[in-house]
């Protein structure tokens, strides 16, 4: 969730979030309309080599301080903390995505696998490995880089990374409903109230990814 977006100066209340949902398959690489190409995907030699990698513990340092910037100097609260994100970059990198430009962080995804159909209050923290649902906990972007349409091309890249792992189904996540068309525009759709206490309502996003067709009744009701 772009932190430009996020942004809340009120003061830290919970949130009814929207939640929403999308296929996940892997599919050509093929922006929808309206998202800019990455600029590994532009003229390379008017713009920094751009690299696209799993996070590792090592970034773990520049990732918080990412969010604290975006974050905690605007509400007093992170999505996640410093010891939370390395335990998730330890459970499951491989839900994670980071922009890289010639080596340096400028944005990123973490996420883990929840179990449930819901996001429960657990779900924040938790990583479930048996779960077929990808939660994604937190989308940031360097001060220096926001305004240029990079979250959602990381977003949409990111979605692409998911759809190629076979135990990923769908992915979900919580936000308030003024970013709804946002998700909207990387495919996600609205399908209801998400009752999880998370403090600002800029911290935490999620629609759902929407369902198959060939999904079970069960999977494709609202949440």
């Amino acid at each position: 969730v772009l932190p430009q977006h996020f942004h809340s100066r009120g003061t830290p209340t919970a949130t009814m979030s929207t939640q929403s949902i999308h296929p996940l398959k892997p599919e050509a690489l093929c922006l929808p309309p309206g998202i800019p190409e990455s600029p590994s995907c532009q003229r390379r030699h008017t713009l920094p080599a751009s690299e696209f990698r799993c996070l590792t513990l090592e970034d773990a340092i520049s990732v918080f301080e990412i969010e604290r910037e975006a974050f905690i100097s605007v509400s007093g609260l992170c999505p996640l903390y410093l010891d939370e994100i390395r335990h998730f970059l330890t459970l499951c990198p491989e839900l994670s995505l980071g922009w890289f430009e010639e080596g340096r962080l400028v944005a990123f995804i973490i996420g883990s696998l929840w179990d449930k159909e819901r996001l429960t209050q657990e779900s924040l923290t938790l990583h479930r490995p048996g779960g077929r649902t990808a939660h994604l906990h937190v989308l940031a972007v360097h001060r220096t880089f926001r305004q240029q349409g990079r979250g959602s091309v990381l977003l949409w890249r990111y979605l692409h990374h998911l759809g190629s792992q076979p135990a990923v189904r769908r992915a979900v996540l919580m936000c308030e409903d003024a970013l709804v068309p946002f998700y909207e525009r990387l495919g996600f759709h609205a399908v209801g109230p998400c009752a999880v206490t998370v403090g600002p309502p800029h911290l935490h996003g999620a629609p759902v990814l929407p369902a198959e067709p060939g999904l079970p009744a069960q999977e494709q009701r609202l949440l």
